[in-house]
Order: C-alpha cells, then structure tokens, then sequence
C-alpha cells in the first residue's frame, strides 16, 4: 500500500475537510480494528470538535469508497481497516475480542488447491477463525 488514506480519497473526488483528514488520519495510524466508537474517541483527542455523527457519515463515505473494509466478527460491532492492507487472515479470541491477524503460506495455497478442485480461480477471500486460548497449566 503505497498512498494514504487520504491520499486515495483525494484521489478518488472525495471532498477532504478538516474533520474528515482527522479521521482519515486515525484510521491510518490504526494497527487494531477500531469500530467508530474506537475512532470517535481518538479522533476527539485530536479535535474536540468532531461529533459522533460525522464520523459515521466519514466511515460510511470511506466504505464506499472503497477506501475502508467493514468487518464484523460476531461481536455485535462492526469494525473497520483500510481496504489496501497487505492480504492477511484474522483469529478472533472469543473471550476477549482480541484480533490477531496472520498469514500462513499453507492455508493461501490449500485455499487455491480447494478452488482450482471445484474448477475455479481463486479471485479472493477472507478467513476468520474463531477461538479460545488453550488453557495453560
């Protein structure tokens, strides 16, 4: 991913106020899955000015876009990346709501073998597993 979020908004015709660079902003400085009260909170922090309402219009406008992937883990909240991070897949801990997101060589090339077995070329897909720590003695 070479551009910023705001960069490709820009790109795309987006109209870029104040506000929205804010958002944008956080959202790219993210390392979690913020969902918009996660990024109503930080983006207040930095202007105290934005309401909750904008940043779910900003979100919205972004998803759109194209710019932002929506994603829901079952967790009632919908949460939020930038849709041109590098592919990876997500574990999601079930007792704490923790995402831990991975890659596994294996799991991309079984997940072609799979497609190309059912006679199709793998275009895309998202993988999210579902989990409980081990218990540790």
């Amino acid at each position: 991913m070479s551009d910023t979020i705001i960069a490709r908004c820009e790109a795309k015709g987006l109209r870029m106020t104040g506000q929205r660079r804010t958002i944008a902003q956080v959202l790219q400085q993210s390392e979690d899955h913020p969902d918009v009260e996660e990024l109503y909170a930080r983006a207040s922090e930095v202007d105290s000015g934005i309401s909750i309402a904008t940043v779910y219009r900003t979100v919205k406008l972004f998803e759109e876009a194209g710019i932002l992937e929506r994603l829901e883990f079952g967790d009632g909240r919908a949460r939020y990346e930038d849709a041109e991070r590098d592919h990876h897949d997500h574990l999601i801990d079930m007792q704490s709501g923790e995402v831990i997101e991975f890659v596994d060589p294996e799991i991309e090339a079984l997940q072609e073998k799979i497609a190309a077995k059912l006679g199709y070329r793998l275009k895309g897909h998202r993988l999210e597993l579902y989990g409980v720590p081990l218990k540790q003695d």
